[in-house]
């Protein structure tokens, strides 16, 4: 086995166990909290309330986002890599856009774990001092509940750096397996659906927190994509032997 086949079998073999890390990851999430249940219409003291009565599982939820976020970042990483050899040039726009993502969505995430958590206690303990007074006005910024808060941003960053992925690799990931089609045709609805409810935000026809459902469903199919590259890669690595 020459080094050009060990490095695609790895690739394959990380895309592979990444995707079932992102679907078991998901099944996790759905046991853990991200946030106080009313979301964006509690009231701030009963959210740094919930906070503290909640803080491990909030940790957790989150590390568990970190989780899914970058083995999803793999399999991205594994979709660039199958389109190296007829588009190389977008395989490695893509693998740089995937980057792009990992900041805007690692940030915010990041936060939640170390910062939101402490925000929550020194409101609580009524400490003074050492710039205590900035903890109310800083975890209102956080709060992932609104649709424009800083934390949000972040993560439409990540969002729309996805969507330019999707846009470079869709129709060259368009192949000859069922799966890679599913992909293909899945990664392209995502990325022009996103830039056109985008260009709609961005012109005034729709307002954020009016569209932010729709942007969370276009990028709720890309559950599809993972189950579909985990077939891909899994046939790869079966090729390979």
């Amino acid at each position: 086995m020459n080094t050009k086949i060990t490095l695609d079998y790895q690739i394959n073999r990380l895309g592979f166990w990444s995707a079932i890390l992102v679907i078991v990851s998901g099944v996790v999430s759905m046991f853990l909290p991200l946030d106080i249940p009313a979301g964006s219409t509690a009231e701030h003291a009963d959210r740094v309330a919930w906070l503290i009565t909640n803080r491990g599982a909030f940790i957790a939820g989150w590390v568990n986002q970190i989780v899914a976020m970058l083995c999803a970042t793999c399999v991205l990483f594994g979709i660039a890599w199958q389109i190296r050899g007829g588009n190389p040039l977008r395989a490695i726009l893509a693998a740089m856009v995937v980057l792009v993502s990992v900041v805007g969505y690692i940030i915010p995430k990041f936060m939640a774990v170390w910062t939101i958590p402490q925000l929550a206690e020194v409101l609580s303990s009524g400490v003074t001092g050492a710039g205590a007074e900035l903890a109310d006005p800083l975890l209102r910024i956080l709060n992932g509940g609104v649709a424009f808060s800083l934390y949000e941003s972040l993560e439409n960053l990540g969002f729309w750096m996805w969507a330019v992925f999707a846009l470079l690799v869709a129709v060259p990931l368009y192949g000859d397996s069922v799966a890679s089609k599913i992909a293909a045709v899945t990664l392209g609805y995502i990325g022009i659906s996103y830039h056109v409810l985008l260009a709609a935000l961005l012109v005034g026809i729709v307002d954020l927190p009016a569209i932010h459902g729709y942007f969370e469903v276009t990028f709720n199919v890309i559950v599809i994509v993972i189950i579909a590259m985990g077939f891909h890669f899994k046939a790869a690595l079966a090729a390979a032997r």
